[in-house]
């Protein structure tokens, strides 16, 4: 001990026994003030900050601070300090000490569960841009007439567009196989008197499909809209029913073709039936109910040898695969009629021809072929007799068609429930005038002016049919049905079109002479 120092009494450790009322109460009792007012006086040890908020019990003062050296001063705050930890835990049970609340410690629990909460904020905001800009991007591509895709504010708004109605009276036609031959014509003569059209078509690759862009490309410029998409997606059937209450269902998309069911049967089950019954729930379901016209063909008479082929006549011995999924059409058709109240009319076409038609009809293959300078296969039946074909020019159908879908009654259901019988009707659509094959031949060399290169061969078991002979009385009778068009006027029309399509008009010599003057 230094001299002249004045000893330090050693300190009691009861003499820090904190009482647990006086904890944090400084504010609110006269104790605590008497305490404050202690710390102001100074009678407080070294080494005690005055923000450190407990209370002693009274302790006696020490008889001078002022002679106090460093070094004594020093060894009193180290212990001091010590027995500010020890008093941190309880010692013995149901003894409660004060928990000293640091200030950095305080300081660094806010800022660490600040950042925390930043953190999380900040990984919502980036995971609601990535969906904004994901759903952008969506609504972009699908308002595309090429992309698989659909939906968004945009497609809806082209929907609705294409499918106002712009006559008194008029209709709202969701046209399936729109950018098809038949499909195409339909749609065109419905939005020429007004009525609302909306297309629907999966583009699909059977025939060129450039063809069909084209087709597409026509309707465009009518305001015809045309969505890009399968009719077997049931959720873009429903879509299109929840954004424009279709009034009317005019059903030409299918596949087609008697010859390819051989090579790819599975395509004529996805499209002809099971497209028909997505199609069907998808209108037994809306809304009010569409009147549903739709496309059979003549092919379901099959072998039937009666002439001509009446609505009443046997159905039950197709030829063909194409010819059973028609004939599995209008029996599923009835069942929606019979179950849901949906009215129904089915359309057996004859042998359709024109502009704008199908590479895979012979007309058209024909019609390359002899102005590209190769031969043509002309198939004859048993006992050297000539194919023969009711043929019929797409006005006439088209004629038809909208006649149909003029006669059409309202559906009786609402939401898959049928309220009372409907309407359920077939009709033959032909020209009444079967021509044979080879005469059609003749007709296509008068108008292209160039003789064809004949390969005369027996008929293959295939699935075609010797003849075609269309009965109309029926549809003349109910929907004033009357074709206008021999086959001379309707291939001249046809090699019209096809030489100004496909740019023979261009070249020179004869050929560019005959076009113009047809």
């Amino acid at each position: 001990m230094d001299g002249g120092a004045i000893p330090r009494p050693p300190i009691k450790r009861a003499s820090l026994a904190i009482d647990r009322r006086r904890v944090n109460c400084h504010r609110r009792t006269p104790c605590c003030k008497r305490s404050r007012e202690k710390k102001d006086s100074g009678h407080f040890p070294l080494g005690i900050s005055s923000n450190t908020q407990f209370a002693f019990t009274a302790l006696p003062p020490p008889p001078s601070f002022c002679s106090i050296d460093r070094k004594t001063a020093e060894t009193m705050k180290k212990e001091m300090m010590g027995l500010m930890e020890d008093e941190l835990f309880p010692s013995t049970p149901g003894k409660v000490k004060i928990e000293r609340t640091h200030a950095i410690s305080r300081q660094l629990h806010q800022c660490f569960a600040s950042t925390s909460t930043m953190f999380l904020w900040a990984l919502f905001l980036i995971a609601l841009t990535a969906s904004y800009l994901s759903f952008q991007s969506f609504v972009d591509s699908s308002s595309r007439y090429f992309d698989a895709s659909w939906g968004g504010m945009q497609w809806e708004k082209q929907i609705r567009a294409s499918a106002t109605v712009r006559r008194p009276g008029g209709f709202s036609v969701l046209v399936t196989g729109a950018a098809g031959f038949v499909g195409t014509h339909v749609s065109l003569a419905l939005r020429k008197r007004g009525d609302g059209v909306v297309g629907l078509d999966n583009f699909n690759s059977y025939y060129d499909p450039s063809l069909k862009k084209a087709r597409m490309a026509l309707l465009d410029s009518r305001g015809v809209f045309v969505v890009e998409g399968d009719i077997n997606d049931a959720r873009l059937l429903a879509k299109l029913f929840d954004v424009v209450p279709f009034t009317h269902v005019m059903h030409l998309a299918a596949q087609a073709g008697v010859r390819y069911a051989i090579e790819n049967p599975a395509s004529y089950v996805h499209s002809n039936i099971a497209g028909l019954v997505a199609l069907l729930e998808a209108c037994k379901s809306a809304d009010p109910q569409p009147a549903v016209v739709w496309a059979s063909s003549s092919s379901v008479y099959g072998l039937n040898e009666k002439v001509p082929f009446s609505e009443s006549d046997r159905t039950d011995r197709p030829a063909s695969l194409y010819a059973a999924t028609k004939k599995a059409g209008e029996e599923i058709t009835h069942t929606y009629n019979h179950i849901y109240g949906l009215s129904t009319t089915g359309l057996r076409f004859f042998t359709v021809y024109g502009p704008w038609g199908r590479p895979d009809m012979a007309y058209f293959s024909f019609t390359r072929n002899i102005l590209q300078g190769k031969p043509i296969t002309v198939y004859r039946g048993k006992d050297r007799v000539d194919l023969a074909r009711d043929f019929t020019y797409i006005d006439d159908i088209v004629k038809g068609c909208v006649a149909s879908l003029d006669t059409a009654e309202k559906s009786t259901g609402t939401g898959g429930r049928k309220r009372g019988p409907a309407q359920y009707r077939i009709y033959n659509l032909g020209n009444t005038s079967p021509v044979t094959v080879p005469a059609l031949v003749g007709v296509l060399e008068h108008h292209l002016k160039m003789k064809a290169k004949r390969n005369v061969v027996e008929m293959p078991g295939n699935g075609d049919v010797p003849f075609t002979h269309a009965n109309i009385s029926l549809a003349r009778a109910e929907l004033g049905y009357k074709p206008t068009t021999n086959l001379e006027t309707g291939l001249k029309r046809f090699v019209r079109w096809y030489l100004l399509y496909y740019g023979y008009n261009t070249r020179s010599g004869g050929l560019a002479g005959s076009a113009k003057s047809l």
